[in-house]
């Protein structure tokens, strides 16, 4: 997809690795309104630090965005760096510094020269291209599998408006938010106030609600810009109808690239959802999801194919969440296993084991306290997760 205004491009650096894709830009061609959610670690990484503080202003008009080294725990070299680096862009680009944001995904801990970036700007601004976005797709995976992308084209007051999303993410992911790096362009024209509450309502419902191992990471930056290119009707606080259609978009994509971060999870065959119905309040239904979506027993137990309900329930009682465990029903599927807090048998849990043998499958807990409800997506835990994790950084 093509979006208004918008250029994009990725080229090999050598960050870490020859003849990889590692240093991607996103650009538009005029100022655009800006929003973003960042990592709540309090371990931030400089190109996180840097560009919380050049958000402020609501406005960016570049991404650069590199793959390979993670520039945190870096210190003042690294806030440096990515100063020098937002700098090299900015002037190639002919634009002001500021309006750069930076972004990084890869190893912590160890120092980055700025040469490589010197080196590859110049043919990554000259290759920007309308068609560029997929390229960044693949230039900001780390240990992903497959580029995650998704857009959607809608009709505000009568004029078409695109929206092109990607994302990163496939271990140390769990939010708030996940170690994804997620990049949205729209060619909206859209106040600042509503992207920035459209954002992280989409954030809230897609990559808060999703775990691989429960690892937050310090380089997590999900980033909107609006660059306005599409003259549609202002989406602003009087355009309800605007608003709905906009956030409904936004909030689609948003789910769309979380799932497939999930499904993509390191060494994942399972991708799971996690739901709790009838907790006393939304809270307590999330927490209880939560804790059940980070075990690691639960987790394992999916790779086996076992319909475990004990590691499930037992996940539920260290959570937050008050219960009554005679109360608790537990379904795999449409499978009841577990009915009043008791396991129904042989054949119910015969026929949990063939759901779990799906690619895809939704455990489901019935509380019976109250109205709260609350869904998370998780995957499983295989060998191949180890292997990757044992080996990251050699």
């Amino acid at each position: 997809m093509h979006v208004q205004g918008f250029t994009a491009a990725a080229v090999p650096a050598g960050i870490r690795y020859p003849d990889r894709l590692d240093l991607a830009l996103i650009y538009s061609q005029v100022p655009a309104v800006a929003a973003g959610t960042f990592t709540l670690n309090k371990v931030k990484a400089a190109p996180v630090v840097l560009s919380m503080e050049r958000l402020r202003s609501g406005q960016a008009q570049a991404v650069l965005v590199n793959s390979g080294n993670a520039n945190a725990c870096t210190g003042l070299e690294g806030m440096a760096l990515a100063r020098a680096t937002s700098s090299l862009a900015a002037s190639a680009l002919g634009i002001n510094a500021q309006l750069v944001q930076v972004a990084s995904t890869g190893v912590i801990g160890q120092a980055m020269q700025v040469d490589p970036f010197a080196r590859a700007m110049p043919s990554l601004v000259g290759k920007l291209s309308s068609s560029g976005l997929p390229e960044v797709a693949k230039a900001i995976m780390t240990t992903d599998l497959v580029e995650k992308t998704a857009s959607e084209t809608i009709v505000i007051g009568g004029t078409p408006v695109s929206i092109f999303g990607m994302a990163k993410g496939s271990g140390m992911i769990m939010p708030n938010m996940a170690t994804m790096l997620c990049f949205i362009v729209t060619d909206a024209q859209i106040v600042f106030p509503v992207l920035d509450k459209l954002l992280r309502q989409a954030v809230n419902q897609s990559f808060n609600c999703i775990t691989v191992d429960g690892d937050t990471s310090t380089n997590d930056m999900a980033l909107i810009m609006a660059n306005g290119m599409a003259n549609n009707p202002w989406i602003d606080e009087d355009n309800i109808e605007g608003v709905r259609l906009f956030g409904d978009a936004l909030g689609r994509i948003c789910k769309d690239l979380a799932l497939k971060i999930v499904a993509d999870g390191e060494g994942a065959t399972k991708l799971a959802t996690i739901k709790v119905v009838g907790a006393r309040s939304d809270e307590e239904a999330m927490s209880s999801a939560r804790t059940i979506a980070n075990s690691s027993l639960v987790k394992t137990a999916f790779f086996g194919e076992d319909a475990n309900w004990g590691r499930i329930i037992a996940a539920l009682g260290r959570s937050k969440c008050t219960f009554e465990e005679n109360k608790v029903d537990i379904y795999f599927d449409e499978v009841l296993l577990v009915a009043h807090g008791l396991c129904l048998g042989a054949e119910a849990e015969a026929k949990a084991t063939e759901v779990l043998k799906k690619r895809q499958f939704t455990i489901s807990l019935h509380l019976h306290e109250g109205g709260g409800v609350a869904e998370m997506y998780t995957c499983d835990f295989s060998f191949d997760y180890v292997k990757i994790n044992a080996s990251y950084r050699s």
